[in-house]
Formats: structure tokens, C-alpha cells, sequence
């Protein structure tokens, strides 16, 4: 696997001033977006991509807000987001579409993806690894509800810090399916 990385740049946001950096994995641009000293032990946020979510500010799913919450934490206590480019958790923007259709004739999330012929979660974290090691970071405060995320980085996990998101009347389906069938946590 070869990586290339970027240089370092500094990135003004509506959250506050971030640095940003991109690792480049065969056709993937991975961004690091982060504040403060990364030190042995670094609060992390590990995103995956959701155009629909973070950009146009979808209510279907709770993306945009779980971003959202990660940038003002990272801003506020330091730390890292770790911006992986597997948009719908892997199957990429054009399955998620048809996947988000499969939804509008009363398919959930899982069902929709198995229709398309993929697993509930496709995405992989290796390259998260390869980031952590590049900067240094060996103990990790984990954003997140996914015990996937928890599973892949297990030994470097310190703690999980969860995050906090209402539900609304579009994703308050796909949050109990979250929860109930792929385990994730509150």
C-alpha cells in the first residue's frame, strides 16, 4: 500500500481554525483535520465520508450532526478528525442513492444494502492505523457509537467519548436500526 502525504495547512472554519491534512491511498484522499498538541493520547473522531449528510445536510441520517458535534469537541478540547473518503459506510455515492430509493419504497438501511448485494457496513479502517503510527499517537479517546469503530482499534482505544445527537421524524427509524441491529450505542 503506498500512501502519499500532503503538507500541513492551516483551515479557518466557522468552528474555529483547524490544520488539515490529506493522505492520499490509491484513488482515496483521506483528510486529518486537527487542534492542539497531538500527544501520545489524542481525542479522535474517525468520520466516514456522507456528501448527503455533512455537505447538504440531510435529515436521513445523523452524519451531518455527528460531524458537526466531532469539529466543535476537537475545537474545544483538541484532538483529530480523522475524514475517511467511503461514502455510504462504503458502498460509495451512487449505491447510496439507490440504496436511499430502496428506502423510499420501505427497505431499512440493512435490507437496502443487502438488496444492492453489499453487507450492512462495507468500510474498512486500516488506514486509520497508518495515521495514528504517522503522528505518533498510540492511545486514542474514541468519538463515536459504533462498536465497529471500538472492535477495529481496540488496543489503542483509552476511552469512548459518545456522541450526542437528537433524532428527528427522517432518521429516527435508521437510528433504531442502528442501534438495535448493528449494535450501535448511546
Amino acid at each position: 500500500m503506498t500512501i502519499q502525504i500532503s503538507e500541513i495547512a492551516k483551515l479557518p472554519t466557522c468552528f474555529g481554525e483547524f490544520n488539515i491534512q490529506s493522505f492520499k491511498e490509491n484513488d482515496k484522499e483521506h483528510l486529518c483535520i486537527f487542534k492542539g498538541k497531538l500527544d501520545k493520547e489524542v481525542n479522535v473522531r474517525i468520520h466516514s465520508e456522507c456528501l448527503t449528510g455533512d455537505v447538504l445536510g440531510s435529515l436521513k441520517c445523523d452524519c451531518g450532526e455527528q460531524l458537526e458535534f466531532s469539529l466543535k469537541y476537537i475545537q474545544e478540547h483538541g484532538g483529530m478528525v480523522i475524514y475517511l473518503r467511503q461514502e455510504g459506510r462504503g458502498i460509495g455515492l451512487f449505491n447510496k442513492i439507490n440504496a436511499y430509493a430502496l428506502q423510499d419504497k420501505g427497505f431499512n438501511t440493512i435490507e437496502a444494502n443487502h438488496q444492492l448485494g453489499f453487507k450492512a457496513d462495507e468500510r474498512s479502517y486500516e488506514i486509520v492505523d497508518f495515521i495514528l503510527k504517522y503522528y505518533e499517537i498510540s492511545k486514542i479517546n474514541l468519538l463515536t457509537n459504533n462498536p465497529e469503530k471500538l472492535s477495529s482499534l481496540k488496543e489503542k482505544v483509552n476511552l469512548r467519548i459518545p456522541i450526542l445527537v437528537e433524532a428527528n421524524r427522517f432518521n429516527r427509524d435508521y437510528l433504531e436500526i442502528k442501534h438495535t441491529q448493528m449494535g450501535h450505542l448511546n
